[in-house]
């Protein structure tokens, strides 16, 4: 009886292993694409693949304890769906010794949240939070914005 049910613990243990390994070889985009107000960690990023994809809003700060870290978060992920609507992939890197590509391409100090267009410029760089509002009205005026507001009302009926 023992045996049987250490079998079946194994081959439990099998099957969940077998699941997360699956999911761990999704990309960062195709897990964007599941769920779009899911910050993702700059470590696992590398901007030149969500370029012509996604907005990158990347906020940096030397710790995760950073008060300007907490609130700018604190404003994002309480109208995270706006910035989703806008295609933009919020990612944090809080670990300022480990040079991420995120890092070593839009080299911040201390605090910094950056703003990257799909075309892979940065379109704003901030030293301070920043609110959702404001956040949304910079990508609006963005020209690539511009036109997807446009293509979305011409296909509307």
């Amino acid at each position: 009886m023992r045996v049987l049910i250490n079998i079946g613990l194994v081959a439990a243990f099998a099957v969940l292993s077998a699941a997360s390994s699956f999911a761990q070889e999704k990309t960062v985009l195709e897990r964007w694409e599941e769920d779009r107000t899911q910050v993702f960690d700059g470590s696992e990023i590398t901007l030149a693949d969500l370029q012509w994809v996604a907005r990158p809003l990347v906020i940096f700060a030397d710790t995760a304890n950073d008060p300007r870290f907490r609130l700018q978060m604190d404003l994002i992920l309480s109208e995270v769906d706006r910035l989703a609507e806008r295609d933009v992939i919020v990612i944090t890197d809080t670990d300022g010794a480990a040079m991420s590509d995120v890092r070593t391409t839009l080299r911040p100090r201390g605090y910094m949240m950056a703003l990257v267009g799909k075309d892979g410029r940065v379109a704003l760089r901030k030293p301070e939070p920043y609110d959702v509002r404001e956040l949304s009205r910079s990508i609006d005026k963005m020209p690539l914005r511009q036109q997807e507001i446009e293509d979305r009302r011409l296909t509307q009926p």
